[in-house]
């Protein structure tokens, strides 16, 4: 199965797609900021880290620099979750250490193609 680490600080949203990413059959890890965000990821092994890039304690661009830098979770695919959608931003989260981004509000079909590919990638590479 699956494992999907899911570090997002707004309930609405992470019970969302928690709740439908669980139908789909993938296992679900929460976390609520970056730094337990980071934490969950070295502690559980995800296949695929979908992160929030607005998050209390430790935003989501330190927590990916933090991901990138550690070798236990270096190799992890991450998606960007973030409302910020102006040109330029895509550049910024890649920069930041994430592997795709997708803009707020969530299109969970698009997600599930997203999270397909970074899987594909990661068994190709």
């Amino acid at each position: 199965m699956t494992k999907i680490l899911l570090v997002e600080d707004h309930e609405e949203l992470w019970d969302f797609l928690s709740r439908r990413l669980r139908r789909r059959g993938f296992e679900v890890i929460l976390a609520h900021d970056g730094q337990q965000g980071v934490d969950k990821a070295t502690a559980e092994t995800p296949d695929v880290i979908l992160l929030d890039m607005n998050l209390p304690v430790m935003d989501g661009w330190t927590a990916a620099r933090t991901l990138r830098g550690q070798d236990s979770t270096a190799r992890i695919p991450i998606i960007a979750l973030t409302a910020h959608a102006m040109s330029g931003d895509r550049a910024k989260v890649i920069e930041a250490g994430c592997d795709d981004y997708h803009p707020k509000p969530v299109d969970f079909s698009r997600l599930l193609e997203q999270i397909d590919t970074v899987l594909l990638q990661r068994e190709e590479g």
